[in-house]
């Protein structure tokens, strides 16, 4: 999904931009030309009527950037059950990659998804097929089309679909009194992207992911928060306007959702190895924790081995460390937290007290535990920790101190 809500003002200064930029740089067209021709679309028969349809085909060698669509139609059960955090068996040759385009982010009744993209798997090829509402009224085609495309698929993989897609589309199809397959598999492969992306890149966005990740770039494309407006504009003059670049824009979303699933799915199945960026392993190791706990420890190490760098490290030892203790391996354990203890990259008290406690109680040496937390104590002064984490180091201190003074006069 992309786009924005606009207010009326903001709408009708967007509507003379684009007026504009027709005029000065678009190729010209005559005026018989339709939005049909434009876009290479059919007029396909439903149920509720006619509705505009623009279909292309992907062999299995088209890569889209760096990386080949038909990885996605590759996945094993084992990773598809990672990514979706769900055991639920589906084939993924009949998972439906679907993106929107709406007349804003608002949501509820008043918003219409009046593109809707789904790509597929058909044989040797990935086909993506646009479904366009040329007037608001052709909407219960759409949904027809639509409960068709659901009605043969496993599932859907989309991008933020929980968040907007997929409740809006709901709310279109109990509008229309039409059964919503609210029940099938769904992959947001927004929440994985974020596991694995969110530490190394600036943000999650499809557009950032398509650069750093799949190595594309788009050339001209329309941005999100006038797709809108096009459609509005195209409403009120039917003429089609910049909306054959709207249908690209759509269409390069679903390329990347496919090319995206097939990289992450591909690197669950490989990792942990040493070719992955050590970050990516991280992100990596995070998703396999929950469904394979060695394999994802494993990727942990190997992030480490490969040179990952603060503040990844630190977060990486603390939680290898964390699993040390659950198993009662504590020298492990000290030894992760030790390691995590020589970090420059600010200060976090959690492996100076974890070190504290284990001589504290585990040990019953007192002496060394007071040490660890001066220690720490000065290391969060010269670092100019919060008043909060000082205050925590302080009292642990005193504590200690005290229970060495009553040792020493009883003795």
């Amino acid at each position: 999904m992309t786009g924005s809500s606009l207010s009326v003002p903001e709408l009708a200064q967007v509507i003379r931009r684009l007026e504009t930029k027709s005029r000065l740089h678009r190729v010209p067209v005559g005026r018989r030309t339709s939005l049909e021709e434009l876009v290479g679309g059919v007029l396909e028969e439903t149920e509720h009527g006619r509705i505009l349809v623009v279909r292309r085909r992907f062999d299995r060698e088209y890569r889209h950037g760096a990386h080949p669509l038909a990885r996605a139609g590759e996945i094993a059960p084992g990773p598809l059950a990672v990514l979706a955090r769900s055991t639920v068996p589906v084939d993924c040759r009949r998972l439906v990659y679907l993106d929107t385009e709406t007349t804003g982010l608002a949501g509820g009744t008043g918003t219409y998804a009046f593109l809707v993209g789904v790509g597929l798997f058909d044989g040797d090829a990935f086909v993506v097929s646009q479904y366009f509402m040329r007037d608001l009224d052709e909407e219960p085609a759409l949904l027809a089309a639509l409960e068709a495309v659901f009605a043969n698929s496993d599932g859907l993989v989309t991008y933020n679909g929980a968040g907007f897609d997929l409740p809006l589309l709901e709310t279109r199809f109990v509008l229309g009194r039409r059964p919503w397959p609210g029940d099938r598999f769904h992959l947001d492969l927004l929440v994985p992207a974020r596991r694995v992306w969110s530490a190394r890149l600036a943000d999650c966005r499809l557009g950032t992911l398509e650069e750093q990740v799949l190595r594309f770039r788009r050339e001209g494309d329309l941005p999100g928060a006038l797709i809108p407006s096009v459609y509005f504009e195209y409403l009120r003059r039917k003429h089609p306007g910049e909306l054959p670049r709207v249908f690209d824009h759509n269409r390069h979303d679903i390329l990347s959702l496919a090319a995206l699933t097939g990289w992450v799915a591909e690197g669950l199945e490989r990792a942990p190895e040493p070719d992955l960026h050590p970050e990516e392993l991280v992100g990596l190791g995070r998703l396999w924790e929950a469904f394979d706990l060695d394999r994802g420890l494993a990727c942990y190490r190997m992030a480490l081995a490969e040179g990952l760098a603060s503040p990844g490290r630190e977060r990486v030892l603390l939680r290898l460390a964390r699993r040390e203790k659950e198993a009662a391996r504590w020298d492990e354990a000290r030894a992760l937290w030790e390691a995590a203890m020589q970090s420059e990259y600010g200060f976090d008290p959690r492996p100076w007290e974890e070190v504290a406690k284990l001589f504290e109680h585990r040990r019953r040496d007192l002496d060394a535990a007071r040490a660890v937390v001066e220690n720490g104590l000065a290391r969060a002064r010269a670092h100019r920790a919060a008043e909060r984490v000082l205050g925590g180091l302080e009292h642990r201190l005193d504590r200690l101190t005290r229970r060495l003074a009553r040792l020493a006069s009883s003795t």
